[in-house]
């Protein structure tokens, strides 16, 4: 039996319509690709081949090529739930960073990363590990995740590079992020 591929990803309702023959469990970063061999929850591999590097949704399907439809669950994942009294101010150093984050109600829930979890800390803030799946919020730029974009010197316009839709000289940065894509 050769190796069936996938060349596009269906919507959630084609998924959720009773049409997905299999499940892959993929954690968050895994769910940003384009060209990958993958393994069912079965045990069947298959080989990804889309058309460009796109961000898969939980609860979304690859389309093999015989028809059938391989579900894509969040994988478990070690992550940081993170509770306190000023959640607001939690929220934006998070978002600062350009940090992928789920927010719940009474919690946000980001990637293990020892700098953060220091940072938070001494902010006050609660942090526990948890496993879990992880689906933190879209990015604001329309990606479905959070992009980061260069923090070089933001305080000039540089006529040579492409408007890429914020006022650089509006969004000057004068502090350092930690960035951490393991």
């Amino acid at each position: 039996m050769s190796l069936q591929k996938a060349y596009e990803i269906v919507a959630v309702d084609r998924v959720s319509a009773g049409k997905a023959h299999d499940t892959v469990a993929m954690t968050y970063d895994q769910r940003l690709l384009r060209r990958k061999k993958l393994t069912t929850s079965q045990g069947e591999a298959f080989y990804v081949d889309l058309p460009k590097t796109i961000s898969v949704s939980a609860g979304q399907g690859f389309l093999l090529s015989d028809g059938r439809i391989v579900c894509v669950e969040a994988a478990q994942e070690d992550l940081f739930a993170i509770t306190g009294p000023d959640m607001l101010r939690y929220a934006w150093h998070v978002g600062n960073r350009h940090t992928p984050c789920e927010l719940a109600p009474d919690q946000l829930v980001i990637q293990r990363d020892p700098v953060l979890k220091a940072m938070l800390l001494q902010l006050g803030a609660e942090v526990k590990d948890i496993e879990a799946p992880f689906t933190p919020e879209g990015g604001a730029y329309g990606h479905g995740r959070t992009m980061g974009h260069d923090h070089g010197s933001h305080d000039h316009v540089d006529p040579a590079l492409p408007d890429d839709g914020h006022d650089h000289e509006l969004h000057h940065h004068d502090h350092i992020h930690g960035h951490h894509h393991d």
